[in-house]
């Protein structure tokens, strides 16, 4: 493969990658800790304060070293980045007391050695000849290339599909093979090219073993966190849901708060309910907004002079959890599942809006708002 076309492509990879691991912990520290906001605002700020340190101190490197000084920046990178979401879900599960503190050394390092690939790699394309025009052209399109890609894969496939450890591992992987890449197509400028090959196979066999395995230890982190056996998990592109179960008490937790316990739950749902429909003894036509999990719509169902209920919420995964599963159908008494019912999966707000239906009574079962982008479903 020609040089040059190799380091253009290492530099869409490298872009792709640095974006993914300050997108996932920042999405691991919303799932853990709560309020989105401030978790998305302190990660994305400290990550690229923490690259501003990396690129000054590319300066540091001499001239002859950049290429060497490159590939082992990639194979830090993978390990390190690799293993980011991985470790801070192992710690979390484990104590959540040094969590940030945790959290916070990953950003600084990983953006640090982020920060460092961009001015090494244009260092390299110098030395190869590429006039200064065409260098920053090509490599700023490429980086702001590979973060665009990034940005569209991770929300609609990548978390939804692979989960936060293993897309990370799996962009440790993608650091590890650029690293091997370069090694292989410069070899005849590396004096220690075997042991930099070596080195980039080790990392990258550490890194497919861990992926291989990382469901496994995850589950076992989020089995000492929530404490009773966790019987169902899974990421959506907008939470991330974990049902736990030990002997009669099934539990729901939302990014790892709980939304409810099958012993006491009732309790609520009915206080929920049975207000509203006491005051419309005739009400026929009811809407639900939220209760993914359809425990408000079983106690709707309980009176039969309702004829048709639309139950309208956001997470597709929520409400066919809750569909199929034999337990927690049970849990809801098959309320989804009930010819009565008409399921929406969208945004209540946004389909008020554009709906024209009417309704006797409408109940709003949403989390309580905790945080902004909670908060804001609280509207007129």
């Amino acid at each position: 493969m020609n040089a040059h076309r190799t380091l253009i492509i290492s530099v869409f990879i490298v872009a792709s990658c640095g974006l993914a691991y300050e997108l996932i912990i920042a999405a691991l520290a919303s799932y853990l800790l709560g309020d989105s906001i401030l978790q998305f605002s302190s990660v994305i700020g400290l990550y690229l304060f923490s690259m501003g340190i990396g690129a000054h101190l590319t300066q540091y490197i001499k001239d002859k070293d950049v290429l060497h000084r490159f590939i082992e920046i990639e194979l830090l990178v993978g390990i390190i980045g690799g293993i980011s979401a991985l470790a801070l879900f192992v710690a979390f599960g484990l104590s959540a007391a040094p969590f940030r503190t945790l959290l916070y050394a990953f950003v600084l390092i990983v953006g640090m050695v982020v920060g460092m690939e961009i001015p090494l790699v244009m260092r390299v394309l110098n030395q190869k000849g590429a006039e200064f025009k065409e260098l920053v052209s090509k490599v700023l399109t490429f980086d702001y290339l590979g973060a665009l890609a990034v940005s569209l894969l991770f929300p609609l496939l990548l978390a939804p599909k692979l989960g936060m450890a293993r897309s990370a591992l799996l962009f440790g992987i993608f650091n590890a093979a650029v690293a091997y890449l370069t090694a292989r197509v410069f070899k005849a400028e590396l004096p220690r090219y075997r042991a930099i090959r070596l080195r980039a196979l080790i990392v990258l066999s550490i890194l497919a073993i861990i992926f291989a395995y990382a469901d496994r230890i995850s589950f076992k982190a989020e089995q000492s966190y929530f404490g009773d056996p966790v019987v169902y998990q899974s990421h959506s592109p907008y939470q991330r849901l974990v049902v736990t179960r030990w002997k009669d008490d099934t539990r729901l937790y939302i990014n790892g708060n709980l939304q409810f316990s099958s012993r006491d739950e009732a309790r609520y749902h009915e206080a929920l309910v049975l207000p509203a429909m006491q005051m419309v003894p005739n009400a026929e036509r009811v809407l639900i907004l939220g209760g993914g999990d359809g425990l408000a719509a079983r106690e709707v169902l309980k009176y039969p002079q309702v004829k048709n209920v639309t139950l309208v919420d956001l997470d597709p995964d929520m409400t066919a959890t809750f569909k199929t599963s034999a337990t927690l159908s049970a849990l809801n008494q098959g309320s989804l599942s009930h010819p009565k019912m008409h399921v929406i999966n969208d945004d209540a707000a946004k389909w008020l809006e554009g709906s024209s239906e009417k309704f006797d009574v409408i109940i709003i079962d949403l989390p309580d708002p905790s945080n902004f982008s909670l908060g804001k479903l609280y509207s007129v």
